[in-house]
């Protein structure tokens, strides 16, 4: 259930918008929208929406630089949309920190799954007793806090990816496959968007990692997934 969450829509195609818009609405949703990442930031501010969904290409300001703003003081759900397919542009809007992406042309029905399930991973993050489920003197994971260090600072991580990092370290030691993943992080009703985990854990491994290129705590196991590397 949606819980009458609010909706932020950020793009200028008022066809799609306008459509989105009556989904949503059906669906129990309250929606506002903006036709810009300028008009979006300041209707974000005033409305405090509980999820964004923001368009990539757009006038004044695009949806990277807005997504880039929004995580400078948010750290609630944000799904790109792009016109864009290629992997490059779906890696730039998990750089600046967004949760999901979904290509242009797409069904309402798989936008508005993913929107469910980001609401609801958002909404179950409730507090549980205090337990770092991992320390190795330069990194540090809380489950509790869902709260990640690196040499006693705080990461910059986005919700999705503080979620799968402590997934990863929860299960330390043995290979766990894309399935199991994306089922564990993104929810079993999640369409099969196996790219997304590989996404993810590569830009995980971009902001954890001491050498990226050589993995010490998320390591690729061959034909199988991935594991993360706990010794003793």
């Amino acid at each position: 259930m949606s819980g009458k969450a609010k909706l932020l829509i950020i793009d200028d195609d008022r066809t799609l918008v306008q459509a989105m818009v009556m989904g949503f609405k059906a669906a129990g949703y309250q929606v506002v929208t903006a036709s810009d990442g300028l008009q979006g930031l300041q209707v974000f501010q005033e409305e405090h929406p509980d999820l964004v969904i923001l368009d990539v290409m757009m006038p004044k300001m695009d949806g990277l630089e807005t997504c880039r703003r929004l995580r400078e003081s948010w750290t609630g759900p944000v799904i790109m949309l792009t016109a864009r397919a290629q992997m490059t542009d779906r890696v730039a809007g998990l750089e600046q920190g967004a949760d999901d992406y979904v290509v242009k042309p797409f069904a309402f029905k798989e936008l508005a799954t993913r929107v469910e399930l980001l609401l609801q991973r958002s909404r179950t993050g409730q507090p549980q007793p205090s337990d770092i489920v991992f320390s190795d003197g330069r990194l540090v994971i809380d489950r509790a806090s869902e709260e990640v260090t690196i040499d006693g600072e705080r990461a910059d991580l986005t919700s999705t990816e503080a979620r799968l990092l402590i997934y990863l370290a929860q299960n330390p030691n043995r290979p766990l496959t894309p399935e199991q993943i994306r089922d564990a992080v993104w929810g079993a009703g999640y369409l099969d968007q196996l790219a997304t985990v590989k996404l993810h854990i590569w830009r995980l491994q971009q902001k954890i990692e001491p050498n990226p290129s050589q993995p010490r705590y998320i390591v690729a196991e061959r034909d199988l997934g991935y594991r993360f590397c706990k010794s003793n």
